[in-house]
């Protein structure tokens, strides 16, 4: 009776673990497929769901292929900038892009508890609420991006939205390549991105 008591005990148990561990959500995968090799990173849909769903929506539906990284900010290229960031920038390009779709709202980084730390994707913007297809990976820790950072102005910050959970060296590639300025000089070319 004792030994049936422990085995019922074990399988309830057992049960429970089952049930926790199909119910946590598996976050969503992306891979960069560059000329200069793979980048996939983990996308935080749980803490971002506006932003993490605005580009998956460019992903799933090809937009961003055939893309670039096209903008390198590091030491040597931002002298006139009181507040120095190390990123490198990719998307679209053209503010006017035929495949470019509305902007979202802002999800500051208070908002997500997302800070912009080594290796965090975010997205470029202007003003906020302006972020559409244009997207940064940080090459360091820029706490200068979040909520509440002086690299914008408007104090606003960056809407992080995921993590380089692999190919943070493709990253490095890209960050040292040739540039004219900011801007890559040939630009790196992004042959497609998609879910893993």
């Amino acid at each position: 009776m004792i030994q049936l008591k422990s085995k019922v005990v074990k399988i309830f148990f057992l049960l429970i673990l089952i049930s926790i561990f199909s119910c946590q959500k598996q976050q969503p995968h992306i891979i960069i497929e560059t000329e200069l090799g793979l980048i996939t990173i983990e996308l935080y849909q749980d803490k971002a769901p506006i932003t993490v769903g605005n580009f998956l929506k460019y992903v799933d539906e090809g937009r961003l292929d055939s893309s670039t990284f096209y903008r390198v900010v590091r030491e040597d290229n931002q002298q006139e900038s009181s507040v120095k960031i190390q990123v490198i920038q990719g998307g679209l390009f053209e503010d006017e892009h035929p495949k470019m779709l509305s902007p979202i709202v802002h999800e500051g980084t208070k908002e997500t508890g997302v800070k912009h730390k080594k290796g965090v994707i975010s997205m470029a913007r202007y003003e906020p609420g302006t972020a559409s297809s244009e997207f940064f990976i940080c090459m360091d820790d820029e706490p200068e991006l979040d909520q509440g950072g002086m690299r914008n102005s408007d104090g606003a910050g960056f809407a992080a939205f995921g993590k380089v959970v692999d190919g943070m060296s493709i990253a490095e590639l890209i960050h040292h390549s040739e540039a004219d300025g900011q801007y890559l000089n040939p630009r790196i070319l992004i042959y497609s991105i998609k879910r893993k």
